[in-house]
């Protein structure tokens, strides 16, 4: 199929280099450049991504936590301002203890066994001065025990504080505490600044014979 001749064209006299430049020229002048307009298309998807761009910078200032990589570390403790540990019951807190080591001698009931082991439940000994039974977990025991009317002998009770087991001043109070308002006692608690006045009172000491103990009121 021909195509209709431009009619603002005018063929060239002659065939030389320059004719068929100006022929060239004139046939191209008049055409419309489709090529070089602007399309809505691309404009739309530029602003869309310059607006996801704009988005993702903005949410990594607000939420990177200034890529510190302790930020979001929950143990770690806070930079500033003041730390309040929060305190535990000295009940609860004592009773895990007594669970973790005192329970295998003196029973979950507080019963003991009879003849080997004395019992809390009841304890003359338990119930008794703060002084004594705080003397009997910082250092330990040894020598003939009798509690409630009944011979233990000579069975030995370990030291668990700081020449022992290694308790800590608040661990004896709150094991104590507990004891003493557990399996029917009711007797107050002992704080740790009691468990601390006896401690740096007394210092290291061998494991006391009950009849020493006694002589305290």
């Amino acid at each position: 199929m021909s195509s209709q001749p431009d009619p603002k064209f005018t063929p060239p006299q002659s065939f030389s280099d320059g004719g068929l430049l100006h022929a060239h020229e004139e046939s191209v002048a008049h055409r419309t450049d489709d090529r070089g307009s602007y399309k809505l298309l691309p404009l739309a998807l530029l602003f869309a991504f310059s607006g996801l761009i704009f988005f993702g910078g903005t949410y990594l200032n607000l939420f990177s936590g200034h890529f510190d990589p302790k930020i979001f570390d929950e143990r770690a403790l806070p930079h500033s301002g003041q730390v309040e540990v929060a305190k535990l019951d000295p009940v609860v807190y004592g009773k895990k203890l007594y669970e973790s080591l005192c329970i295998n001698c003196h029973q979950p009931t507080g019963l003991g066994v009879p003849g080997a082991f004395p019992p809390l439940a009841g304890s003359e000994w338990v119930n008794g001065p703060q002084e004594r039974i705080i003397r009997i977990l910082e250092h330990g025991l040894q020598g003939p025990l009798t509690v409630k009317g009944s011979n233990f002998g000579a069975v030995p009770m370990p030291a668990v504080g700081v020449g022992g087991a290694g308790w800590s001043d608040d661990k004896i109070a709150a094991v104590l505490t507990y004891v003493r308002q557990a399996f029917g006692n009711n007797s107050p608690a002992v704080t740790e600044e009691k468990v601390t006045e006896i401690r740096n009172q007394v210092g290291t000491h061998a494991p006391w014979a009950p009849a020493d103990l006694l002589k305290i009121q």
